[in-house]
């Protein structure tokens, strides 16, 4: 028999699924709503509102003043039932969205600049005020005060996310799968009191995990006030920044220290030992191209359009004396001359690159099936020797797909091999080799090594499988001579 706590999880999952439902049944009603794109943003700050007002309605509870202006709270028009149609549409398209869209604070941690940021550049796209009004009603029926709500709809959230990345799947955004971000968290084995950021956070996938991580260890409102504020993020693009603020208010931060910038622009101007933190985890753009004026800001013989070696010196630079980082890489990133050796180099001279986890193909799918790794590194001394582990596709599948998608049961015998945080009595097997320093600065810091332990015999491979090689072969060659051709233009 189900004990009552699983009873009332079921039941409230059932009951917010259905007000999730019948939210999506509605927008998708309205003309001016096209897909998930359209739609989830909605969903996103309309949720927001709705938990801030919780927040508010605790402020009053302690005797605070409320952040948003009466007039503008969620329960006084939200909660106002014969409030709709072209009257409604008209207060929020006209005065509720800019007047939060323009809160600022000179205040460093003001919820102000929260709302100020969040609101940047959010439009309402639906065009019937009563479907709006429908909308509202449904949202009114979760409750923030609620822990088993909140809990509930951050799982929901979740899901949500994951069904938008996959309607994305064309738009160049390469989303970080589940299983890679809790494997990634958990080799960094984090301690409470670490700054942790995320440069690239997206959605707010790392940020979730490491806070899920910590958070039972933070066993007063102290310890969880400094949790709060050491868990950061940055985002470039409005979207996935609003959907990030939203993941993690859902999961229990109240004021997330996520910024909308930048972030090459942001870690290249902060300098000095107070701006850089204990550890990044991240999965930077790759595969593109950043504008000339970031570029060229970055120090002389470092100064490239790609995106990942930037973000890779970037982020070298960001970490403390002593910090850790966890990065996801493509397989283009670890090989070949130029700019691209140089920050290998460097990264070899000032850090400690103990771990590289090569992931099969199709582990990003659909997004990309650019074959990706998992760099893990200690800004403590320069490399004396690096551990490769080749994690291999089961059995009979040459890759992942959108429809195979990679499951964290896959990382268990990684981490068993791991040795935990000493990363003590590793051995070489079929799947794992030990790299001297030595041949990586002799292979002129090469980092896309082959298994040596494993037999490739060519006369058991089809010519559609070798063929499909040859071709990924070719297309990392193709973009390398790109962006080489375009660092020489530059010139």
């Amino acid at each position: 028999m189900a004990s009552p706590a699983k009873k009332q999880d079921a039941t409230s999952r059932a009951r917010l699924s259905a007000v999730i439902k019948s939210a999506r049944d509605i927008m998708r009603k309205d003309a001016g709503l096209n897909g998930d794109l359209d739609r989830l943003p909605l969903l996103s700050w309309l949720l927001f509102l709705r938990s801030f007002d919780a927040l508010e309605a605790e402020r009053e509870v302690f005797g605070e003043d409320p952040i948003i202006k009466p007039e503008y709270q969620w329960r006084a028009w939200a909660d106002d039932e014969t409030f709709t149609g072209a009257e409604l549409l008209a207060f929020v398209n006209g005065k509720l969205l800019p007047e939060l869209a323009s809160m600022r604070s000179d205040v460093p941690g003001d919820p102000r600049n929260v709302l100020g940021q969040v609101f940047a550049g959010v439009q309402n796209r639906m065009l019937s005020g009563y479907l709006f009004r429908d909308l509202v009603n449904q949202i009114r029926g979760i409750d923030f005060n609620s822990s088993d709500d909140i809990h509930t709809m951050a799982f929901l959230y979740e899901d949500l996310l994951k069904q938008m990345r996959d309607a994305a799947g064309d738009s160049g955004e390469f989303y970080t799968p589940r299983p890679v971000i809790r494997f990634m968290v958990e080799q960094t084995f984090l301690k409470l009191g670490e700054s942790i950021m995320d440069p690239a956070c997206g959605t707010g996938g790392f940020l979730v995990e490491a806070y899920t991580e910590l958070i039972p260890q933070a066993t007063s409102r102290v310890l969880q006030q400094q949790l709060f504020n050491n868990i950061r993020g940055i985002e470039k693009k409005p979207l996935p920044f609003l959907l990030c603020m939203m993941n993690l208010t859902l999961h229990g931060i109240p004021s997330p220290k996520v910024l909308h910038a930048n972030s090459l622009r942001v870690m290249i101007d902060e300098k000095g030992p107070g701006s850089q933190v204990d550890v990044i985890l991240t999965n930077p753009p790759f595969g593109g191209e950043e504008e000339d004026s970031i570029a060229k800001s970055f120090p002389s013989g470092y100064q490239t359009r790609e995106t990942a070696w930037l973000f890779l010196h970037a982020v070298i630079k960001k970490l403390k004396q002593g910090g850790r980082c966890a990065i996801v890489l493509p397989n283009g990133a670890l090989f070949g001359e130029g700019i691209g050796a140089k920050i290998r180099k460097q990264l070899l001279e000032e850090c400690d690159l103990h771990t590289v986890v090569r992931l099969p193909q199709g582990v990003f799918a659909p997004y990309t099936q650019i074959p990706a790794n998992l760099l893990f590194f200690d800004k403590t001394s320069p490399t004396k020797e690096t551990w490769f582990y080749e994690i291999t596709p089961p059995e009979g599948s040459r890759g992942y797909a959108k429809t195979r998608p990679m499951r964290y049961e896959e990382f268990e015998s990684t981490a068993a091999w791991w040795g935990g945080p000493e990363r003590a009595d590793r051995t070489e097997n079929d799947r794992a080799w030990r790299v001297p320093i030595a041949d990586l600065l002799a292979s002129g810091f090469n980092l896309d090594l082959t298994n040596p332990n494993t037999i490739d015999n060519l006369l058991h491979r089809s010519p559609t499988e070798l063929l499909a090689e040859l071709i990924e072969t070719e297309q990392e060659v193709l973009s390398l001579l790109t962006s080489l051709q375009k660092d020489v233009e530059d010139r």
